[in-house]
């Protein structure tokens, strides 16, 4: 019989360090989205496409430099790639602190991805960590995600009110230097290691991109990022303008929203794990985040536009936890780490798409042209995700949908 042994004392305080650090990053790169198209619209060179290039300049260079950076971790060390992208984060924010135009914020934004670190945190986890907390490990760092993302949409919006875009910016360079003192002071170094499920695999690329179920899970994640960058060049102007609410107090909407929708994804979460129909649930959050949209964009009545945010965010958060799942689940054996870290940059990739692609059609045909833009997102994702052929190595998660 298999027993269960509780994380050692070390293992504990690593993985609290490492699920802080990789917290205070993100909550960096979130607390502007809420934000830029509010606050950047009287800035120097502002237009709906400039503004979405800010606001997703940090996932092209995500990325990019995610995996090739997790390599490089394997050959200097975790912690001076963790350092050097931490420091990259640091300057990127006080670029965009400093910036007096939307363009030099996207230069900022884009240096902020610049320090992709998610592999090497992760790699450095498994290192400290005995394989039978590894997983344990891994989702404590993936709740730290999620938990990032709601208290940057509530923090963002009180600390912008006090000293606007810039004390945003200011306050996430904070973070980013108390996350390296994080890393000197409060992690060991460790010696790199390999370890299956954990970082890219070179000979791994080709069964894990050609996987039918892989590719559809990784254009989901592209997609889920690509409406929800797109959806807040106009969010928040919907928020001040057909509800009323000053941009002062925008967390007093966020924060009750947030609190529903964490409540919102229980249907789904049972429907997927004791009703055993992942698909569905996913298909049925993929419906639901068009129509929320659609009802935000064009609503009138505020018990209709909280409503529709609520579905909006129920659908998003949702996505966000069971789409790494499905990942995780449909991978053959060995190719786990390959098939997160390009599931990873899709996620961001779709964050750099929906923010460019989102301006543009936002700046040439306004609101309408906007809401099309995410119907279409919408209707190819579930095309995309209809039917998925079931193969020998991955068909529970296969015929699920």
């Amino acid at each position: 019989m298999l027993t269960t042994h509780p994380m050692t004392a070390l293992e504990r305080r690593v993985v609290a360090a490492l699920a802080l650090l990789y917290s205070f990053r993100m909550l960096g790169l979130f607390m502007a989205l809420p934000l830029l198209a509010l606050y950047a619209a009287d800035m120097l060179g502002a237009s709906p496409l400039m503004i979405g290039v800010a606001l997703g300049a940090y996932g092209a260079t995500q990325a990019l430099l995610q995996i090739p950076l997790g390599w490089l971790s394997d050959k200097i060390g975790r912690k001076p790639v963790i350092l050097g992208g931490l420091a990259l984060f640091v300057l990127g924010s006080v670029v965009a602190a400093l910036a007096e135009s939307v363009p030099m914020i996207a230069v900022g934004r884009a240096l902020q991805g610049a320090g992709a670190i998610s592999g090497s945190v992760m790699a450095l986890a498994a290192d400290l960590t005995s394989e039978e907390q590894r997983t344990k490990a891994m989702a404590v760092i993936g709740i730290s995600i999620g938990l990032s993302f709601a208290l940057a949409l509530i923090c963002g919006p009180l600390l912008a009110a006090w000293g606007g875009l810039a004390a945003v910016f200011w306050m996430t360079a904070a973070l980013a230097v108390l996350g390296m003192a994080i890393v000197l002071l409060g992690i060991p170094s460790a010696v790199a290691r390999t370890h299956e499920g954990v970082g890219a695999d070179r000979n791994m690329f080709r069964p894990v991109l050609k996987d039918p179920v892989l590719q559809r899970l990784n254009g989901s994640v592209f997609l889920l990022h690509f409406m929800l960058t797109a959806s807040f060049l106009v969010v928040p102007a919907v928020i001040e303008g057909s509800m009323g609410v000053p941009r002062d107090s925008h967390w007093r909407v966020y924060l009750p929203v947030l609190v529903v929708s964490l409540l919102g994804m229980y249907p789904f979460l049972r429907l997927s794990e004791r009703g055993g129909r992942p698909g569905l649930a996913l298909k049925l959050t993929v419906l639901i985040m068009p129509l929320s949209l659609a009802a935000l964009f064009l609503g009138k009545n505020t018990l209709l536009l909280y409503a529709a945010l609520c579905g909006f965010f129920t659908a998003v958060n949702y996505l966000e936890a069971a789409l790494p799942s499905l990942v995780s689940k449909a991978v053959f054996a060995h190719g786990k780490g390959t098939a997160m870290g390009i599931y990873a940059t899709c996620q961001f990739l779709g964050a750099f798409a929906g923010g460019t692609t989102g301006g543009l059609v936002y700046g040439s045909g306004g609101l309408p042209a906007l809401l099309w833009l995410v119907i279409a997102a919408a209707i190819l994702w579930l095309l995309l995700i209809w039917r998925i052929a079931p193969r020998s190595e991955s068909g529970a998660a296969a015929s699920a949908f």
